[in-house]
């Protein structure tokens, strides 16, 4: 059996979803645990409970839709991604992924078709890791890789605690934050947020694995001081500590591999005044790449480099990593679903892996775990510049549909 989806049903829910928190210049602003992100949430259960799905809400907010299968023991087929944005973000990041799943089920309730396992669809709590770190955060607790205490404890820039805006939101279940039953697989859309799929002339990712990452930060501490009277030689100057590591996070890479990347994307200063010397600064570093030594050496070399930076400038440091995921290798099942969903579908694909995380990360630790990659025109992500065309969503959706069908039907033993 081969399925497709309602396009116009499709493009219409992904327009639907990008008007709450749409920014004007076309893009979204929907970070975790905000009012908008409480819009979309309530949209999302509305959404699930009009296609005839069982609700739950789990303690981390994670948000549940079964579709019962034939068989009452079945292990469930998982599929979904996450609702929240970046910081003006763009409208297809995650929510691709969420929508796509939702129009599967629809069209499952559409064609009367039955499987034997059942289907569930889910939105996971904070995958961007903006407001709140580390990222992947509810797909994290919920397959045990945090503990649930400790993240729920993590505040954001403003003293805000995660547990204090799950409340406010009024999005903290009473579903364990764990799975409730084994689970069979978990399959999840997404952009591909880079090049390679338009510059290989693609349609659909098969996506075989994603890189391992470290993320952190360094705090340089000086002297602030007037910027006039102090005399160069007499100056602690925590910028010129901070500007020399982020040189060396930017040189970093290429002396490892041709995969690896270092990115600082976050500079605070304080007093952050034209007349003021700076005293303290703090600059993020992360570092990707699919070999996990490299990883590490990325590490251990930025501490390095803090520690020289520090001592050329006569300042103090301190380093915190906030976030360690190991690279990870999807298992044959789920990619084999996914190549064979799009050689049914006649859909040119390519192999690759994912550049960036994502909630499957989290999950290849419960359950066979795969993905499948739509066309990121321009490779642009994370910006409202972000875009997939109609076409594009809708052939990557079809592949998810069929590898995930594909999956809900097999005989259990």
């Amino acid at each position: 059996m081969t399925l497709y989806l309602d396009r116009d049903r499709l493009v219409a829910t992904m327009e639907e979803q990008a008007t709450y928190g749409a920014t004007e210049d076309g893009g979204l602003h929907r970070l975790a645990l905000t009012e908008a992100d409480r819009e979309i949430r309530d949209w999302f259960v509305d959404q699930l409970r009009a296609a005839d799905l069982s609700v739950r809400i789990d303690e981390f907010g994670n948000i549940f839709g079964r579709r019962e299968g034939s068989d009452p023991d079945a292990p469930p087929v998982l599929l979904g991604s996450h609702l929240d944005s970046q910081p003006n973000g763009g409208i297809y990041d995650g929510a691709l992924g969420v929508v796509a799943a939702l129009e599967f089920v629809r069209t499952l309730n559409d064609e009367d078709i039955e499987t034997t396992h059942p289907v569930e669809v889910v939105n996971w709590t904070n995958e961007e890791g903006s407001r709140f770190q580390p990222a992947m955060q509810g797909s994290g607790v919920w397959a045990g890789v945090h503990d649930i205490t400790a993240e729920r404890a993590k505040t954001d820039d403003d003293g805000s605690m995660l547990c204090e805006a799950l409340d406010s939101i009024g999005y903290h279940g009473t579903a364990p934050a764990a799975p409730n039953t084994e689970y069979d697989a978990y399959l999840e859309l997404h952009v591909e947020q880079g090049p390679k799929l338009a510059e290989a002339s693609a349609d659909v990712g098969v996506v075989t694995g994603i890189v391992g990452f470290t993320w952190g930060r360094v705090t340089f501490y000086g002297e602030a001081d007037h910027s006039g009277p102090t005399p160069m030689h007499r100056r602690s100057d925590a910028f010129v500590a901070a500007a020399d590591l982020i040189t060396a996070i930017r040189r970093i890479p290429g002396t490892l591999g041709d995969q690896t990347v270092g990115t600082v994307g976050y500079v605070h200063a304080e007093p952050n005044s034209i007349n003021v010397i700076p005293g303290e600064v703090t600059v993020t570093w992360g570092f990707r790449d699919p070999d996990d030594r490299i990883v590490e050496q990325a590490y251990q070399q930025v501490l390095t480099e803090a520690e020289h930076a520090a001592q050329r400038e006569g300042v103090d440091y301190e380093t915190e990593e906030r976030m360690r995921a190991p690279a990870v290798s999807f298992p044959d099942r789920p990619v084999d679903a996914v190549r064979q969903a799009a050689e049914t579908l006649d859909t040119r694909s390519l192999e690759l892996v994912s550049g960036a995380g994502h909630d499957a990360t989290h999950l290849t630790s419960v359950c066979d775990t795969g993905m499948v990659f739509a066309v990121s025109e321009g490779g642009k992500s994370h910006s409202p510049s972000e875009f997939t065309s109609s076409d594009d969503c809708y052939e990557a959706s079809n592949v998810l549909a069929n590898a995930a069908l594909a999956l809900a039907t097999e005989a259990t033993e």
